[in-house]
């Protein structure tokens, strides 16, 4: 694209010569000569105080929104992040390929993963890296698009209203899936019904054609059907009737599932008018081993598969694209610890609803389990309560041990009672817990990304 073209587009003034470039970036760092930089200001550092640095590499031109002096090109626009939602839903409208969009409370990443897996043995994917779910992840991820891309696949997250339906506007998405919902950002939305309805706007940028893919289980399946009278609904569940299920369902003794996966309709649209050929195109059965830790990672299998389903990928090749899958970094990974103890590194993010899975999977694995928990964060008023019933949860499920790090974790400490300990610093919590290590142990580590529970795990790794 030329930088005239771009200006365009942003609606703005190219100040420079023009030229022609091929790549977009926020990251000085990563600036190769030709790209476009957009300067963003961030949390902790802003993109206008590395223009001298991006122009030494030669970059092609710098999307700003104060006045910087620089020798190279600059476009300059009221909002730099404005900008590049905009450059992105332009470009989203020059792509004709399946677009899929996830969101949820827990599980997006997981989904995202597993439906790339399933998706690779079909064609090109280009899928959301890391957590990449923003008004800056997403619109970066949209601009990667290459014309040998066959899918796209999105997370889109939100922790304030309005969110979704910004996100969702710039990746107009052919399929929509949740993939479940609980008290996770409510401090933003102050009710889980609330949360309920942000997510529930993933669906409402389907086109007539578009697919939404719901969840049977979730108290609010209803309410998203109802959203979505015009459009096909594909659901998926365990334990209410749907299209894509998973059945027999066995956990393993290290803490990996089995399941046979159905899905039901699966060649309604190949059908002769034969009853023999319905009644063999009715249910496909395929017995799935899903090499992911944890039952709760069953439901993210079922609303990869029911994605896939919707785009008529065959259950032979879901089957492969499910027991191929390996783990997203930091959500339960299994490390070898000190002393030859086992580590489970699930400490990316956490809240209530998925540290009661990680607490399930612990104590079903380990009669020694130790659970290490950093805060979990944006509860709001809920949070002095949340904390409070996981320290009962752990106590009842079996943990043996639980070691703590955080302001509101003293609340789960306390519930907990005895073997429970409390740490104003991480350097005490990984001092307390290298000495119960042993290679009887099972330590799983856990918190909300913001509380670094990361550097714990890699304090006990050997």
């Amino acid at each position: 694209m030329k930088l005239s073209e771009l200006s365009t587009i942003l609606n703005a003034t190219l100040h420079g010569n023009d030229a022609e470039f091929s790549n977009v970036t926020i990251d000085s760092r990563s600036i190769k000569s030709g790209d476009c930089f957009f300067a963003i200001k961030g949390e902790f550092f802003d993109g206008h105080d590395f223009i001298a640095d991006i122009a030494k590499k030669n970059a092609a031109v710098a999307i700003i929104d104060r006045d910087i002096s620089t020798i190279i090109p600059t476009i300059h626009v009221k909002n730099t992040r404005a900008a590049l939602m905009d450059l992105a839903r332009y470009y989203r409208d020059s792509v004709h390929i399946p677009v899929v969009a996830i969101t949820g409370s827990c599980g997006k990443t997981t989904t995202r993963a597993l439906l790339e897996n399933i998706l690779k043995q079909a064609g090109s994917v280009l899928a959301s890296q890391k957590s990449f779910n923003n008004d800056i992840g997403l619109p970066l991820t949209l601009l990667q698009l290459k014309p040998d891309h066959d899918f796209a696949v999105l997370e889109v997250g939100t922790n304030h209203p309005g969110e979704i339906v910004a996100l969702t506007e710039i990746a107009k998405p052919t399929v929509a899936v949740i993939t479940m919902v609980a008290a996770v950002h409510v401090e933003g939305f102050g009710s889980v019904d609330n949360i309920a309805k942000e997510k529930g706007d993933i669906y409402a940028t389907l086109e007539t054609t578009g697919i939404a893919v719901i969840n049977a289980d979730d108290s609010f399946a209803a309410y998203w059907k109802k959203l979505n009278g015009n459009h096909r609904v594909v659901t998926f569940g365990q334990n209410n009737t749907a299209d894509v299920m998973a059945t027999d369902i066995e956990i393993m003794p290290n803490g990996c599932t089995q399941f046979n996966l159905t899905i039901n309709n699966g060649g309604q649209k190949h059908l002769s008018n034969s009853t023999e050929a319905r009644a063999v195109a009715c249910a496909q059965t395929e017995m799935i081993h899903l090499p992911l830790l944890g039952q709760h990672n069953i439901t993210n299998a079922l609303a990869a598969a029911a994605v896939a389903f919707s785009l008529e990928i065959p259950i032979d090749l879901i089957k492969v694209g499910l027991e191929t899958v390996t783990s997203e970094y930091g959500r339960l990974n299994i490390k070898k610890g000190l002393k030859g103890a086992t580590i489970i590194d699930d400490s990316y993010n956490a809240n209530p609803a998925s540290v009661k899975a990680a607490i399930d999977l612990l104590t079903r694995r380990s009669d020694h389990a130790i659970l290490v928990l950093g805060d979990m964060k944006e509860l709001g008023e809920h949070a002095q309560e949340m904390h409070t019933t996981i320290g009962l949860y752990a106590r009842d499920a079996g943990v043996k041990q639980l070691l703590c790090y955080g302001v509101q974790t003293a609340l789960t400490a306390n519930a907990f009672g005895k073997n429970a300990l409390h740490f104003d610093s991480q350097e005490k919590l990984i001092e307390a817990l290298k000495l119960s290590l042993s290679n009887q142990v099972t330590v799983l580590v856990k918190g909300s990304n913001s509380m670094k529970m990361k550097n714990v795990v890699n304090a006990i790794v050997e």
